[in-house]
């Protein structure tokens, strides 16, 4: 992002080089400023209030209960650390572990408790396919996204804590 500067633009910390960032620099924090502006007129002032919230996503792909137990016990703690209205948690569930779903299942009472406090557990749809599974067979309580992956990428995108007990 440095350029060649003319003679008298130095920076004397680089030795043998002639560099000058104003010029890009410059342009890049108009473009910032814009955007930031942008957003403000469409709604991101709205958003703000929200913007204080902790978020973390858990993922669970193991069918092991112990597993399951450990992420239902972290989401909790996390709820109960920060205020279950100050923080968002997502269980994201794909894989083998799609089977904890189940409403048989179980961690099945574990699981309908956690959403109960505000946990968003969310099954793969994508698992449920290749793996035979309709809605029908799943615990009443949860949700269900396209992709479990595609989920844990977009919550990371969104600024989402990772956790992977």
């Amino acid at each position: 992002f440095f350029f060649q500067a003319e003679d008298g633009i130095r920076d004397d910390l680089v030795t043998g080089v002639q560099t000058c960032a104003l010029p890009i620099l410059l342009p890049l924090m108009a473009a910032f400023a814009l955007g930031a502006s942008a957003q403000q007129a469409s709604g991101g002032a709205a958003k703000a209030g929200n913007a204080d919230k902790a978020k973390v996503v858990f993922q669970v792909s193991d069918p092991d209960p112990a597993k399951w137990n450990l992420a239902l016990n972290n989401a909790k703690n996390v709820q109960d650390a920060y205020g279950a209205d100050k923080v968002d948690v997502e269980v994201v569930v794909y894989g083998p572990g799609i089977g904890m779903l189940k409403a048989e299942a179980p961690t099945a009472n574990r699981v309908g408790a956690a959403v109960k406090a505000g946990v968003n557990i969310v099954a793969c749809e994508n698992t449920m396919t290749n793996m035979k599974l309709s809605k029908a067979d799943m615990h009443a309580s949860i949700a269900y996204v396209p992709g479990g992956v595609v989920q844990l990428m977009t919550r990371q995108k969104e600024g989402w804590s990772y956790v992977r007990p």
